[in-house]
């Protein structure tokens, strides 16, 4: 019998976060892949001292924006090599960010357009979600179910923004394609009308300041929108995840849709348990760096975000990195009004150590719901799992290790992304990566960048579901 190849690395004696327990083992790492979980593994061609680490799978970032194309004259600060270096950096390994069709684009097009901008540039590995801005009859027959086969496994869809949002017939076809091929439509879910007439009515009485942004963007609109969301969904039968939930209506309109036994998902971010209205509301325009949609809410909201993810109401938490330079923010002068704030922030690199900080080391949630929020739940939902989202063995070796009582100050100098602010800055969190692995390749060391742009690989995702050829009820009728 021929002896067993050698592990390229093994990672020793730290505190590893399975799905279902955490243990002190070894891991052993075979051609980018977890061989073996135990104790006192065979010595590797490399090794990594991790005792009184904690080893946690590595991040999956679902929900991010990288080198999208102008928005209302202005790109994204982030293309995808200083995107996915801040999201290594941050303990992250995969991430999935959007390939945004708007009207009368093509959206084979811009998927390859994508292509082409990631492939030499990613540092970790990536997939793209669909945004279907122009569900045209072409679209919808033939470019979604071909890119659909070759792995781009969910769609994007929006209730506002002028160029993107559909209407509810729109809607209904986008979720009838994801049945018949098996995929995940997620929806940014905000009213529209309720956003247009609002803002319509504070700019004609002069309320310009930035906190009339999170009163245009009225937690009753996320609750309607997110109703509405649910009720398509629930005629066609088909799956949906809501997005960057905010409000604490659209979190009960959400645990009431799972309470009978509708497959609804939902995802959160941190900007809706670390920020708050307050951060917005300032004198000058410094307030426009938490500028988001949906907005963060006032303090009070907290708790019900946090109490949805303790119930499993909101399953995925995700960043939402959608970077823009604080100078693009403010380029309208000191009295630019609230609705020409550029909406977006970024956060891929700091998304892990705000819920590390606040949920494992203050006591609300354990290591194994950490991980599957952050790594677990987005890998299953949008088609990476097993291979992605978890240490096991036969999974890709992405792996973060962990200094759980090293505390920091979030500084924007510490961070690699490419804007000039973070959101929270001066922010101190207990728990911070120190090391990230990529398929085996330590890409991450303390301080020292090792992975070169271009290693990363685009991952052809799974379909999340069965495709569903056959009617629905209501059309079998």
């Amino acid at each position: 019998m021929m002896p067993a190849k050698p592990y390229d690395l093994v990672i020793r004696r730290g505190r590893v976060v399975l799905p279902d327990a955490t243990r002190q083992i070894d891991i052993g790492v075979r051609d980018g892949v977890i061989a073996a979980l135990g104790p006192d593994l065979p010595e590797g061609k490399h090794e990594v001292a991790a005792e009184g680490r904690i080893v946690l799978p590595g991040g999956v970032d679902s929900h991010c924006h990288m080198d999208q194309q102008p928005w209302e004259g202005k790109a994204t600060a982030d293309d995808f090599n200083t995107g996915t270096l801040s999201a290594m950096c941050g303990g992250t390994t995969t991430v999935v960010p959007f390939a945004m069709q708007m009207r009368g684009q093509s959206l084979r097009d811009i998927v390859e357009d994508y292509h082409e901008r990631a492939r030499p540039k990613a540092h970790i590995d990536y997939g793209f979600h669909l945004i279907v801005g122009d569900p045209s009859a072409e679209v919808l027959g033939n470019e979604i179910p071909q890119l659909i086969a070759e792995g781009c496994t969910s769609i994007k869809i929006y209730l506002t923004y002028d160029g993107l949002k559909l209407d509810d017939y729109e809607v209904l076809n986008v979720l009838d394609l994801a049945r018949a091929h098996g995929a995940m439509v997620m929806v940014h879910a905000e009213n529209d009308a309720c956003i247009r007439w609002l803002t319509e009515k504070f700019i004609a009485a002069r309320k310009t300041e930035l906190r009339y942004h999170e009163k245009a963007h009225s937690a009753i609109g996320d609750r309607e929108a997110t109703f509405r969301a649910i009720s398509l969904s629930e005629l066609i039968e088909t799956p949906i995840l809501v997005s960057h939930v905010a409000a604490d209506g659209a979190v009960e309109e959400i645990r009431r849709a799972k309470a009978r036994g509708l497959p609804i998902y939902a995802e959160t971010c941190p900007q809706y348990l670390f920020l708050s209205a307050e951060d917005i509301d300032t004198h000058d325009l410094s307030g426009s760096k938490c500028v988001c949609t949906p907005p963060p809410r006032d303090k009070s909201n907290q708790p019900a975000i946090w109490a949805g993810i303790l119930d499993g109401t909101l399953e995925v938490f995700s960043s939402d990195h959608s970077p823009w330079h604080y100078a693009d923010k403010i380029a309208g002068g000191p009295g630019t009004p609230f609705h020409r704030i550029p909406n977006g922030i970024p956060g891929v690199e700091t998304r892990l150590a705000l819920l590390f900080s606040a949920g494992v080391n203050g006591g609300l949630i354990s290591l194994q719901k950490f991980a599957d929020l952050t790594s677990g739940a987005p890998a299953r939902l949008f088609g990476l799992a097993p291979r992605k989202g978890q240490i096991a063995v036969g999974a890709d070796a992405d792996i973060a290790i962990w200094d759980p009582d090293r505390s920091v100050t979030i500084s924007n100098s510490l961070l690699h992304h490419a804007t000039d602010y973070t959101p929270y800055e001066g922010q101190v969190v207990k728990g911070w990566p120190v090391m990230t692995i990529s398929r085996g390749d330590i890409v991450w060391d303390d301080g020292k960048i090792l992975a070169e742009p271009g290693r990363g690989q685009f991952i052809a995702r799974e379909r999340p579901f069965p495709p569903q050829q056959g009617l629905s009820k209501v059309l079998a009728s």
